[in-house]
């Protein structure tokens, strides 16, 4: 088989950003990338099985489907057919692959070039000293990654990292593995992008999750789409906003970049979205500095309070912040405090913007905000997530129709997977039903999050790094800490269905363990299996793969665990590990019996769409220590670049899934044959001298002084905010310093990097 080519960035071309987003060029391109991987046949089954009731869920974002009945025979997205045909491929990544490609090889090639090679095929191993990958059988890598565990002075050397691809069954098993083992060092994704809503949520509200349904977001007044793109990273989501504009509601756009899909919506499925001009999605758009959010919900909630003291009882839900809130007095006295002067300063809007924004609050009876990794990746991000919440009470807008609080997660189960106790922190409840009902004592000494896996791979703490979906190298801060870390454990394992960079950093042994993906069928000796999933609003619902495997050698990552499991414990009658990959309802029964709202799981899940889970906000039920809402007071330290310096966030390409770019465009942003771009204001450019379409390298500063770098981008005059610049993950993760973290989260300041910007010839020699 020939290799595909690396595409050649010197091809990039730069045209005006767009103005609107999907319509027709969306389908053709989902059609022309499904088409280009795999047969039209076997794209035609993915598509029209793709989020239906009996068919298997996006393994892309995790935003909800309509209920049965109302959802559309095509109901996908741009980037979900894209995800679905990049995992239903017929390309093989095979032995004979590994073969001709040393390790150093494929970690010199891009991320885009090691997707597209395809499906991994069968287990592969990296032995001491190696150079080239080579097979091994199923029995034998799982051998040596047990006796490696085993070999531990504790159990805490290992770590059990996970993405939201997992589904329930399996993220329930890896937990329940990990904890007999003796370890909490369960690390996921969610520590990189939303860990600072889970934190500022548990404490605000007694729950980290979000509180609405589709049905609320349709019929709010008012929806605040805060520090997100959802024309790239969760497209339906704009459905769901053109349903809100029809039935009357408006929508506010909080963003440092103007985004297409907020401008305006051209709906595939709908004749004006192919022939008419579509719709206006935001009623306002705010161009906000980066981490200016937290100021900018400071000035509304002072604006409500003045108003509040003009007219008396006409303004605050009094009723409800007496009943079910503590905390508003303090919260009251410090917003008083609030500067204009500093409010301006750190938003860059004007105080008309804000005033308006006031006006349509006030106009509306229920408010929603929505936002995602533009509020959470800064040192700040749990308290303006706080402060959020507090503007959301103060007019009772919590736990009642139409408004709430709604984290938009970017990835398909990676709140499944908190739900099913894959997290570091678990509460001690949870612990001890898991313990009861398999007989062992969990560990309860918290474990290590993505961050501090990290620190400690780095520093000899941890020898054992297992790695259940995602891409752990890419998805994570200060690449080349990330790198050095994981080359010290004595063993990396890997369990994918395609190849990535993390492949190709390995420690002193690696394995790659080949698995099913989301569409493969799944066959057990108790039949064919479904899994489960659940998405941003708290729906669960079952996935069944309809694809015959890439391969024979392939094992669910259930499989996987359970018998890992049995070679690692060895007899445990308690825990029919066994039972457990036969047949996945065993599974959930166990599931039904540990985690809250899963009783009579599967009997509820198998109707069609699945279930809600309660959430006890909804019933203005607050489990927290005072068992009210709470009202916080939040400061922030204003982030300054130095002269001459900008204020970077890293983000996603459109053709970009994740860590994952699918195409090396980014056609919204008017960016097309290369990623390393970066984005900067033509004002910022003429006062730093440079010039646009420049080739720059990115530095970023830290307070320690040192310097991390990111050589050869293109300047891109860009609208983004004076003083700001923006780049493309994972290529400038590098940039991010290892211990620039929010605080309480840990979660890396991505949205945040000081960097400054050098002409290649002024590179110091090393």
């Amino acid at each position: 088989m020939r290799d595909l080519e690396e595409p050649d960035e010197a091809e990039l071309s730069v045209t005006a950003p767009r103005t609107w987003a999907t319509g027709a060029p969306a389908v053709v391109h989902a059609l022309r990338y499904a088409l280009g991987q795999t047969s039209p046949k076997r794209t035609a089954l993915t598509l029209l099985n793709i989020n239906q009731t009996k068919g298997f869920d996006c393994p892309g974002c995790a935003w909800p489907e309509p209920a049965p009945g109302k959802r559309h025979r095509n109901e996908y997205c741009e980037n979900g057919a894209k995800h679905i045909a990049d995992e239903a491929t017929s390309r093989r990544v095979t032995a004979d692959f590994f073969r001709r490609h040393s390790v150093d090889e494929l970690n010199r090639r891009s991320d885009y070039w090691l997707n597209q090679q395809g499906r991994l095929t069968e287990p592969m191993v990296l032995r001491e000293g190696a150079e080239y990958y080579e097979p091994i059988g199923w029995d034998e890598a799982l051998d040596l990654l047990a006796e490696e565990l085993r070999a531990l002075d504790h159990p805490d050397e290992a770590l059990f990292y996970t993405s939201g691809r997992l589904a329930n069954e399996p993220a329930f098993l890896l937990q329940l593995f990990a904890r007999a083992f003796g370890t909490n060092n369960l690390p996921d994704c969610s520590n990189m992008c939303h860990e600072s809503s889970g934190s500022a949520l548990n404490e605000t509200l007694g729950i980290g999750k979000g509180s609405v349904s589709l049905d609320d977001l349709h019929d709010s007044d008012l929806v605040f789409v805060v520090g997100q793109n959802p024309g790239t990273n969760h497209p339906r989501m704009l459905s769901a906003l053109e349903e809100t504009k029809r039935r009357g509601g408006q929508v506010i756009a909080v963003n440092p970049l103007p985004e297409a899909g907020l401008l305006r919506f051209k709906h595939p499925q709908k004749a004006r979205g192919i022939v008419g001009r579509g719709t206006e999605i935001a009623d306002q758009f705010l161009q906000i500095r980066p981490g200016g959010d937290l100021a900018l919900f400071q000035a509304l909630n002072l604006l409500l309070l003045e108003a509040e003291d003009r007219e008396p009882g006409t303004v605050l839900d009094r009723e409800f912040i007496e009943a079910h809130t503590t905390g508003y007095e303090a919260f009251a006295e410090h917003i008083r405090k609030t500067s204009w002067d500093e409010v301006l300063e750190a938003t860059g809007l004007s105080r008309d913007e804000i005033e308006r924004v006031h006006a349509r609050v006030l106009a509306s009876r229920s408010v929603i905000v929505c936002w995602a990794m533009g509020l959470t990746q800064h040192k700040h991000g749990v308290p303006t997530i706080r402060e959020v919440v507090n503007f959301l009470l103060l007019r009772g807008n919590i736990g009642r129709p139409g408004a709430g609080v709604c984290p938009v997660r970017g990835h398909s189960n990676v709140q499944g997977d908190r739900t099913m106790g894959v997290w570091e922190r678990m509460p001690q409840a949870f612990l001890d039903r898991l313990g009861d009902e398999f007989g062992f004592t969990a560990p309860t000494a918290h474990g290590l999050d993505s961050v501090d896996s990290i620190r400690a791979m780095r520093d000899g703490r941890a020898k054992v790094f297992v790695g259940v979906a995602g891409n752990f190298v890419r998805a994570t801060p200060d690449s080349d800490v990330t790198e050095r870390a994981l080359r010290n454990c004595r063993l990396t394992v890997h369990i994918s269905t395609k190849l990535n960079r993390s492949h190709a950093v390995c420690g002193r042994r690696a394995l790659i363990l080949p698995t099913l993906g989301r569409s493969d069928r799944d066959v057990q000796a108790g039949g064919e299996q479904f899994m489960t999933v659940e998405d941003s609003m708290s729906e669960v619902h079952a996935t069944r793969g309809r694809l015959a495997p890439a391969s024979e050698h392939l094992l669910s990552e259930v499989s996987i665990i359970s018998r890992l499991a049995r070679k690692v414990l060895g007899p445990q009658p308690t825990i029919p590990w066994a039972e457990f990959e036969a047949d996945y309802d065993r599974v959930r029964d166990r599931i039904a019996r540990v985690v809250d709202g899963f009783q009579d799981f599967n009997e509820r899940v198998r109707r069609p769409g699945g279930f809600r889970l309660p959430n006890p906000v909804n019933s203005k039920v607050f489990r927290t220590p005072s068992g009210k809402a709470v009202f916080t007071a939040n400061d922030f330290t204003l982030l300054q670049a130095p002269k001459g310096h900008l204020i970077l966030q890293t983000l996603r390409s459109h053709d970009q899934w994740n860590t994952v770019p699918y195409a090396m465009d980014d056609r919204y942003r008017g960016i097309e044959g290369g990623r390393r771009v970066v984005l900067v204001n033509r004002a910022d450019l003429d006062e730093l001298g440079l010039e646009d379409g420049e080739m720059v390298d990115l530095v970023s500063i830290w307070t320690d002084g040192t310097e991390r770098r990111a050589d050869d981008f293109r300047l891109v005059a860009y609208p983004t905010p004076r003083g700001s610049a923006a780049a493309y993950y994972p290529e400038t993760n590098v940039l991010v310093p290892l211990d620039s973290v929010a605080d309480i989260s840990n979660t890396p300041t991505s949205k945040s990097v000081i960097v400054r910007l050098e002409r290649p010839t002024d590179r110091t020699p090393t």
